[in-house]
C-alpha cells in the first residue's frame, strides 16, 4: 500500500477506526503507536496513533484519562467517578465534550442536547484493557469530522479478539476494587471476543462514600472472507454513584469543612449506556450502523443556599435518550491525467430521540419543582467528499467539503418554548504537505467546522422561571482553524513534531456555575503552538515531552466584561519515562502540569498551578504479570478543577459570595494488581 493509499484509509479510521486495526488487506499498525512512523501517512503535524502497547504502560487513575495521551489535553473531574470528564484542549475549556468529537468504532460518544451539557461526552463505559489503538486529529482538517471537531477529534477501535485471555483483580486505598476479565470463542474465520470489567470505590472524601458500582461488558462477534470484514458489537454500561462536588474555598479557610469534605451529602447519580452496532467493510466500502440506549440522572448543588435558603439548591438533570444512526463510505482510485488521485465519498444520519430530558429543584434526591421539562427529537444528514492528490511523489495535497443540516423538534412542559428549528452549514477543508525525504516532512492545513447548540436554546421564546422574554441561539456555531507545522521521525528511535496554529469560534460555550452547564457566548480566537517529542535511548529506556502554549481572547466586546475566556489553560505539560529493567521487571514515571486557569473575563482572578506524579512497577513472569501503582506520589494539594461563581452559605448576604469552586485532586494512593494469562 502506498503512502498516499495508506493516508486516505486513516481518513476513515475518523469514522471507522476498526479499518487500520486488523481488516483484511490492509496495512497493520504495531501496538505502540508512538513508535509509529507517520511520514506520508499524516496530513498534519498534530495528529497521531495511540496503540494498546502506549496504554498499557501508563499509570492512569480513570478511565477518562485515556484522552491525556492526546498531546496537550488536560482530563479533569469537578464531581463524582461516575460522571463524564472535564476536558481542555487548545485553550478550550471543552466542557464535558463541546468541541471536541469521541467515536468508538463508528458510535458518536458527543451526546447533543444533553440534560447536562452540550457534547456530553462520558467515557466510563470503556475499558482500557479492551482498546486496540486511539487515532487522534487536532482541529479540522478532514471532511470526515462533522459536529463538535473543532479542536479535534479522538476515535478508539475497540479489539476484536484478544492477544490472550486473560483475568485481572487489582485492590486499592480507599476502598478501590476492580476486575477484568477477558476470552475468544473462535472457529474458521469467525471470533467472539467476550471482556468484562467491574469497578468499586469508596474514596477519600471526608462526608462522601462514592460506592461506585461500574459495570461494563464487551461482546464482539467477527466474521473474515478473502475481500471483506463484518463485526457486529455488543456493549454494556451501568454506573451509580455519590459525589464529592466542587466546594468553595471559604468554607474550608473558615473550618467549615476540610479540603476534602462536602456542603450537601446527597449528590451523585446513576447512568447507563447499551449499544449494538455493526461495522463492514471491503476494500472500497465502509459501513457503519449503530443504535444507543443511553440513560442519566445526576443531582449536583453548586450554590448551595443562593436560589433557595429553605430547601437548598440541590437539582437533578435528567437525560433519556435512544441514539441511532450510521455511514456509508467509498474509495477509489484513479488518474487525472499523469496524477494519481484518491477519492473518498460518504454519507452520515444521526437521530437523537430524547424522550425525557429534564431540570428539577430537589431535596435529598427528591423532586420539589419542575424547572422545564423536554422532548426532544434531532435529526443530522451530512454528505462529504475528499479527494487526495499526489502532485508529485513528495507533494500531497487534499481538499474535501462537507454538507451537514440539522433538524431539531422541541416538545416543551412550557408551550411557548416548543418549536422547530433547521440549519444548515457547508464547510470546506484542505492542506498540503511536502515530503522533505524519508525522515522529514512539512504541512499546512486550514478548515471549517461547527458544534450545535442545545436544541432547547434554539426555539427557546421565554425564561422558564421568570417567564421573561428569551433570545435563542443559532442551532449551528461556525468554527475555523489553521495549522502550519513539521514532522521528524526515524521508527524505534525518535519521533516529534511542531505546530503552530489557530481557531476562530463564532460563539464560545462557556460554564455557567449556577447552572451546571454552559451557555452561548461571544466569538472568540485562539492561537498557540505544541511541541511532541518521542525517544527512544535503546530498546529499553524511552522518553517522551509534551508541550502546549495556547492564548485565547473573545473577540467581541460585551459591557462590564473583559476579553479573557474563562477556564482557558495557557499552558500544558506531560513527561513520561518508561524502564525495561530486566526481562521480566518494567517501571514508568509519568509527571502532569498544566498553567494558571484564567477564572474570569478580566483575568482578575486565575488558578493556581497543577503538577501530579504518577508511577507504576511490573514484574512479569510467564502468565504472570503482577503491577503497583503509586498515583499522586508526592501528594500534590493542588486543584483539579477551579471555578470563580457567587454561592451562599448559611448566614450570609442573600446575593451570596462570589469565591473560588475547587474540585482539590485526590491524595497519594497506592494500587496493586494481579494478571493472569490463559
Amino acid at each position: 500500500m502506498n503512502n498516499t493509499r495508506t493516508a486516505l484509509f486513516s481518513l476513515i479510521v475518523l469514522s471507522s477506526p476498526s479499518v487500520f486495526a486488523d481488516g483484511p488487506d490492509f496495512e497493520r499498525m504495531v501496538v505502540y503507536g508512538r513508535q509509529s512512523d507517520l511520514i506520508g501517512d499524516s496530513i498534519s503535524a498534530s495528529e497521531g496513533v495511540i496503540g494498546y502497547g502506549d496504554i498499557e504502560i501508563r499509570p492512569i487513575a480513570r478511565a477518562g484519562e485515556i484522552l491525556e495521551f492526546v498531546p496537550g489535553m488536560v482530563v479533569t473531574q469537578h464531581s463524582g467517578s461516575g460522571k463524564a470528564n472535564q476536558y481542555f484542549l487548545r485553550g478550550f475549556n471543552l466542557d464535558h465534550g463541546t468541541d471536541f468529537s469521541i467515536l468508538v468504532d463508528g458510535m458518536p460518544v458527543n451526546m447533543r442536547s444533553h440534560g447536562h451539557g452540550q457534547g456530553y461526552s462520558d467515557l466510563n463505559f470503556i475499558t482500557p484493557e479492551f482498546i486496540q489503538r486511539i487515532d487522534y486529529q487536532k482541529g479540522p482538517y478532514r471532511a470526515i469530522q462533522g459536529d463538535f471537531s473543532l479542536a479535534g477529534s479522538a476515535n478508539f477501535a475497540l479489539t476484536s479478539k484478544f492477544e490472550q485471555p486473560f483475568v485481572k483483580f487489582e485492590l486499592g486505598e480507599y476502598g478501590y476494587q476492580r476486575a477484568v476479565a477477558a476470552t475468544n470463542f473462535t472457529q474458521d474465520n469467525s471470533n467472539l471476543a467476550v471482556g468484562a470489567e467491574w469497578q468499586g470505590y469508596d474514596g477519600p472524601w471526608t462526608d462522601i462514600n462514592e460506592d461506585i458500582n461500574k459495570k461494563n461488558l464487551l461482546v464482539r462477534y467477527q466474521h473474515t472472507n478473502d475481500d471483506s470484514l463484518l463485526r457486529v458489537t455488543f456493549m454494556g454500561y451501568d454506573n451509580s454513584w455519590n459525589s464529592a462536588d466542587q466546594i468553595p474555598a471559604r468554607a474550608v479557610a473558615s473550618g467549615l469543612i476540610d479540603e476534602f469534605g462536602s456542603l450537601d451529602n446527597g449528590l451523585g447519580g446513576d447512568s447507563s449506556r447499551y449499544s449494538l452496532s455493526m461495522n463492514w467493510q471491503n476494500s472500497q466500502w465502509v459501513v457503519n450502523a449503530y443504535s444507543i440506549k443511553s440513560q442519566l440522572n445526576l443531582f449536583s448543588n453548586f450554590t448551595y443556599l443562593l436560589d433557595n435558603p429553605e430547601q437548598g439548591d440541590q437539582f437533578e438533570q435528567l437525560d433519556e435518550r435512544i441514539l441511532s444512526g450510521g455511514s456509508v463510505t467509498y474509495i477509489q482510485s484513479s488518474k487525472i491525467g499523469s496524477l494519481h488521485a484518491h477519492h473518498m465519498a460518504g454519507v452520515e444520519y444521526r437521530q437523537d430521540d430524547i424522550s425525557d430530558i429534564g431540570l428539577f429543584n430537589t431535596a435529598n434526591r427528591e423532586r420539589i419543582g419542575t424547572v422545564r421539562r423536554d422532548d426532544i427529537d434531532e435529526q443530522s444528514v451530512a454528505v462529504y467528499y475528499e479527494l487526495n492528490l499526489d502532485i508529485t511523489d513528495n507533494l500531497p495535497v487534499h481538499i474535501g467539503v462537507r454538507h451537514d443540516t440539522l433538524w431539531a423538534d422541541v416538545n416543551s412542559d412550557l408551550a411557548a418554548n416548543s418549536g422547530s428549528e433547521r440549519d444548515s452549514l457547508l464547510s470546506v477543508k484542505g492542506g498540503l504537505s511536502y515530503i522533505i525525504n524519508d525522515a522529514w516532512q512539512v504541512y499546512a492545513n486550514a478548515g471549517q467546522s461547527f458544534h450545535s447548540n442545545d436544541a432547547r436554546g434554539a426555539v427557546i421564546s421565554v425564561d422558564p422561571v421568570t417567564l421573561e422574554p428569551a433570545t435563542p441561539v443559532d442551532l449551528l456555531v461556525r468554527g475555523v482553524g489553521s495549522e502550519i507545522g513539521i514532522r521528524v521521525a526515524k521508527y524505534r528511535y525518535y519521533n516529534a513534531s511542531f505546530a503552530v496554529w489557530q481557531l476562530r469560534n463564532d460563539s464560545e460555550l462557556v460554564f455557567v456555575g449556577d447552572a451546571g452547564n454552559t451557555e452561548a457566548s461571544r466569538a472568540s480566537k485562539r492561537w498557540g503552538a505544541e511541541f511532541s517529542g518521542y525517544y527512544w535511548f535503546n530498546s529499553n529506556l524511552t522518553a517522551d515531552l509534551e508541550l502546549a502554549w495556547t492564548q485565547g481572547r473573545f473577540t467581541q466586546d460585551e459591557e462590564g466584561e473583559g476579553n479573557y475566556i474563562d477556564g482557558s489553560v495557557p499552558f500544558v505539560a506531560s513527561l513520561g519515562l518508561n524502564w525495561q529493567a530486566t526481562d521480566t521487571i518494567r517501571t514508568g514515571l509519568r509527571v502532569r502540569h498544566f498553567g494558571k486557569r484564567t477564572l474570569d473575563s478580566t483575568k482578575s482572578r486565575q488558578s493556581d498551578t497543577f503538577t501530579v506524579v504518577n508511577a507504576n512497577l511490573a514484574y512479569e513472569l510467564d502468565n504472570w504479570k503482577a503491577e503497583l501503582t503509586l498515583l499522586n506520589l508526592f501528594d500534590s494539594r493542588d486543584h483539579d478543577i477551579d471555578y470563580w461563581y457567587a454561592s451562599r452559605l448559611s448566614g450570609e448576604p442573600e446575593d451570596g459570595v462570589e469565591d473560588n469552586h475547587y474540585h482539590p485532586i485526590e491524595p497519594r494512593a497506592v494500587r496493586a494488581g494481579i494478571t493472569y494469562r490463559f
